[in-house]
């Protein structure tokens, strides 16, 4: 399937009940957008004992990626529809997340508690995640992948494509990272942008939404339910006690087969 969440998009493979065929080689071909289908993400999914389903996330350069919301969310909608339920568990490298009916053809997914310690993102050595020693002062977040968020006065005039890849390398993040640019535009209001790790420039970004929302919380700049205005729409990040929820629109835009 070919989905997408507010245009983050992503090629969905099933591969509850068969062999895996995916591997890095064909999610590289697969990514290719003019001679393949293209796509941010690529999700498949396989059994588990533990959930509904299990998601594994690979990228478009090849690599793995624990987790990918917008994804999960297009996922849980597309499941939730075809069993005729409004909720489910999904287990990813992140750990088990929940899936529900929002109402209105919208999605929640909880994307789990933030990693707030320098250990955690990961950072290459100790100090403070609210404040890191790169040009910005921006905040590190882990959201079961690595983020660092600049809050800056006007999002749109980043350049994007140079900073986005400067910083995704910066040697304090010893595993690459994900880059957004934010900036407030009303109460509990962000505009933002994102470069995603192994993918690059994104229309949106769920797990960079809600590290987004944790880090402009933890600033003080908002409280702890934000509207987030991406490049591809709007999502809604609600920092509660049992997680990080994001909210939003998924589509489907058509099914396919992939030859070998």
């Amino acid at each position: 399937m070919k989905m997408h969440g507010l245009g983050n998009d992503f090629v969905v493979v099933d591969e509850r009940g068969i062999t895996p065929r995916v591997d890095a080689a064909v999610a590289i071909a697969m990514a290719d957008r003019h001679r393949g289908v293209g796509f941010d993400q690529l999700a498949v999914l396989s059994d588990t004992p533990d959930a509904d389903v299990h998601l594994t996330f690979w990228n478009s350069d090849g690599s793995i990626s624990a987790t990918c919301g917008n994804a999960t969310r297009c996922i849980a909608r597309h499941l939730m529809d075809a069993e005729d339920r409004d909720a489910l568990t999904i287990t990813t490298n992140r750990g088990v997340l929940i899936a529900k009916d929002a109402g209105n053809g919208l999605t929640s997914v909880n994307m789990g508690h933030p990693q707030l310690n320098w250990d955690e993102v990961p950072l290459a050595y100790e100090m403070d995640t609210l404040a890191l020693p790169i040009s910005g002062t921006p905040t590190a977040t882990g959201m079961g992948n690595p983020h660092c968020t600049f809050f800056v006065d006007d999002a749109d005039a980043v350049d994007l494509a140079a900073r986005g890849s400067e910083i995704e390398h910066h040697p304090l993040y010893p595993q690459r990272t994900n880059v957004q640019f934010a900036s407030l535009v009303g109460p509990d209001h962000l505009r933002m942008r994102v470069w995603e790790r192994g993918v690059g420039i994104t229309l949106a970004s769920g797990s960079s939404s809600c590290a987004t929302a944790i880090a402009a919380a933890r600033r003080g700049l908002t409280d702890r339910d934000v509207t987030i205005d991406l490049d591809g729409g709007t999502l809604q990040i609600s920092w509660r006690d049992d997680g990080v929820w994001m909210t939003g629109p998924t589509a489907h835009v058509f099914d396919g087969v992939w030859r070998l």
